[in-house]
């Protein structure tokens, strides 16, 4: 298998994006990351419109470095936009620059596709003004969101704070269907610790915006067919514990 070159773009206080993509890419591919610039004293809103205004500079800011793919690691920022000028702009940048680039939504919605998708859980750990327009997304890229399952941090909306014993409760409490497609938004979340947990004894596809992202840039940098899908859930043999 060929072994790709990935760039990613990241907000700079993400603490998940970095770790869960190296553990993720693995050996198949090197990461090569650039942050967004800080901006001080702008509202959330403002800052998600200011990175998807720099995403040309971002990836300028790779110069010379053969890539293979670009990821855009931030999936609030795309909700400002709906999904088809989100996937008009990835098209628009990629054809500008001559490698194929993604934001983690679009490349989250070509993972949908590939599971063939129809009905979603959407868990998110976001304030409810962002998770209104995660869901509005999501419906309107033809998604049926069955369940909205919001995710606190300590009581409070803060995506980077999560816990995976926060997250696995609060899924685990939501009783979400054994065959649910669920899908975690948020690439500043941490999610991998959570999803043995949380698949364990069902037969759930879970999937995440790190997890989606990592399977669209290696099928590109790889040039090589990569498959999402269920892990079959096999009941304990007798005498041992599920």
């Amino acid at each position: 298998m060929k072994r790709g070159r990935v760039g990613v773009i990241v907000p700079p206080a993400n603490p998940a994006a970095e770790p869960e993509l190296a553990r993720l890419l693995g050996s198949r591919a090197d990461m090569h990351v650039t942050r967004f610039p800080v901006r001080p004293g702008l509202t959330l809103p403002e800052r998600l419109e200011a990175y998807n205004e720099a995403l040309p500079a971002m990836i300028c800011s790779f110069g010379d470095l053969p890539l293979d793919a670009i990821v855009m690691l931030c999936s609030g920022s795309r909700y400002l936009l709906g999904p088809d000028e989100d996937r008009f702009r990835c098209e628009e940048l990629s054809e500008r620059f001559g490698v194929p680039f993604a934001s983690a939504t679009v490349a989250t919605l070509d993972a949908l596709d590939h599971v063939g998708a129809e009905d979603i859980v959407l868990v998110s750990p976001y304030e409810p003004w962002l998770t209104e327009l995660a869901e509005r997304f999501w419906k309107a890229a033809g998604m049926h969101v069955t369940r909205v399952v919001d995710v606190r941090a300590r009581g409070r909306f803060s995506p980077y704070d999560v816990t995976t014993a926060e997250l696995v409760e609060q899924v685990g409490e939501a009783c979400l269907p054994d065959d649910a497609v669920v899908l975690f938004s948020g690439t500043g979340m941490s999610t991998l610790p959570a999803l043995l947990s949380i698949g364990a004894g069902n037969d759930r596809i879970l999937l995440t915006s790190n997890l989606c992202s990592s399977w669209w840039a290696l099928s590109r940098a790889t040039g090589m067919p990569i498959t999402l899908g269920r892990v079959p859930h096999r009941p304990a043999a007798q005498g041992q514990r599920t």
